[in-house]
């Protein structure tokens, strides 16, 4: 029998679960699910995070501003700019001080997700200066962070180094030696999908090198479905495929990796 899953880092609110939103949410407690933190990239997606997470108890809810949400008009895709840039013309900061108010909420348990990304063509000055606040109002909230980093360990380490706050890594793929030192400092992880794709090694050298203590699983549904499930629409069911992928790792039975996981994603939430 599957132990309990906890997905720290799920994206319900995205346009890929239009159609069947409520529907998949509803069947996810009848496969083990005991709880999901569903993650804002903007103030676009503020109001409807927070909706399911009022309609959901077991859901959770993460606030903050992604770093692809600075990218300039021309670069963004079909869906267009976020309104980080379409509402306030890039100003970050007037956008966190719109978000203020949705951290008094009970149900927002996190900062996030916010981070650098150096895989897209995003201005690196906004989004360090971002990042570097997020981290502050972390701190002076008392709540962990969620952090996204693409292509950009240095800095991030570097931030994290400095402020020394809570969280998560979200989809770690740094070294087992800076996971080590980040463990240390009192980071958790965050693997999904992508730690079970044949060219992770990286991840199963951090995985291997990390106390189970230190590990929470995720999804970033419904991007990064796990093998053998790989270029399907993720959702949290799925995730234990990822469990029973570390289990093997780590040579400890996968209703471990779910218990295990799902009481540190309790205690990194506080909840």
């Amino acid at each position: 029998m599957m132990g309990p899953i906890f997905d720290t880092h799920a994206h319900y609110s995205a346009h890929a679960f239009d159609t069947d939103r409520y529907a998949l949410l509803d069947s996810l407690p009848d496969q083990g699910v005991v709880g999901v933190c569903e993650q804002a990239t903007h103030s676009g997606d503020a109001p409807k995070v927070l909706e399911l997470a009022h309609r959901y108890p077991w859901v959770y809810a993460a606030i903050g501003i992604h770093p692809e949400s600075l990218l300039a008009v021309e670069d963004c895709g079909e869906e267009g700019p976020a309104p980080t840039i379409s509402v306030y013309g890039g100003d970050w900061a007037a956008e966190m001080k719109a978000l203020a108010p949705y951290y008094d909420d009970p149900k927002v348990v996190a900062v996030g997700e916010c981070g650098l990304d150096y895989h897209w063509p995003v201005p690196k000055d906004a989004q360090l200066a971002l990042f570097e606040a997020e981290l502050r109002l972390s701190l002076e909230l008392g709540k962990p962070i969620i952090v996204h980093d693409r292509s950009a360990h240095a800095d991030v380490y570097a931030l994290l180094k400095k402020y020394q706050p809570r969280g998560i890594v979200h989809c770690y793929s740094g070294s087992a030696d800076d996971a080590e030192w980040l463990a240390e400092q009192g980071l958790y992880f965050g693997f999904g999908g992508a730690c079970t794709f044949k060219g992770a090694k990286r991840a199963a050298k951090a995985i291997a090198a990390l106390p189970l203590e230190r590990i929470v699983l995720e999804t970033d549904c419904p991007y990064m479905a796990p093998e053998p499930v790989r270029g399907t629409r993720c959702d949290s069911s799925l995730i234990r495929y990822v469990g029973e992928y570390i289990a093997a790792v780590k040579g400890v039975e996968p209703e471990t990796v779910f218990r295990v996981t799902a009481e540190n994603a309790k205690r990194v939430y506080q909840l």
